[in-house]
């Protein structure tokens, strides 16, 4: 096996070598061990900034970063990035949160990118349709 293949890890931190259907008949692996890793994605964004890609990589940057937060927490980040979903607001709000408490600049960046571009269109909510539903849920 090539050695930069050896050095890729899944998530749960097995090489792809150990990822064999003998260990998947024998349940020895879990779904974690068939995710990819962060750094494997940030490797992957720094060969493809490197082959001039740039959006390709900020892309793999972002995905690297999203490895690290929860499936419940990205489903919700996805649902209020959906035009007409979040108020301007709630975007920078989001955007903040994924800066400072889940350590994801990159993905706070686009969000906040969103927040700009949505309100530039008309693509957030209102700030007063936001507050009818605080008081109604």
């Amino acid at each position: 096996m090539d050695a930069r293949l050896r050095d890729i890890r899944t998530q749960s931190g097995r090489s792809l070598g150990e990822l064999t259907l003998e260990a998947v008949i024998g349940q020895e692996l879990t779904e974690a061990d068939f995710r990819i890793s962060g750094e494997t994605l940030s490797h992957q964004a720094d060969a493809a900034a490197a082959a001039g890609y740039a959006q390709v990589a900020a892309n793999l940057r972002r995905a690297a970063e999203l490895t690290q937060i929860s499936n419940e927490d990205v489903l919700a980040i996805y649902s209020m990035l959906r035009p007409g979903r979040a108020s301007y607001s709630e975007l920078q709000d989001l955007g903040r949160r994924l800066e400072l408490e889940l350590h994801a600049p990159f993905t706070a960046r686009l969000v906040y990118e969103a927040a700009e571009a949505y309100r530039a269109r008309n693509l957030v909510t209102s700030e007063e349709e936001e507050a009818l539903e605080r008081a109604s849920g």
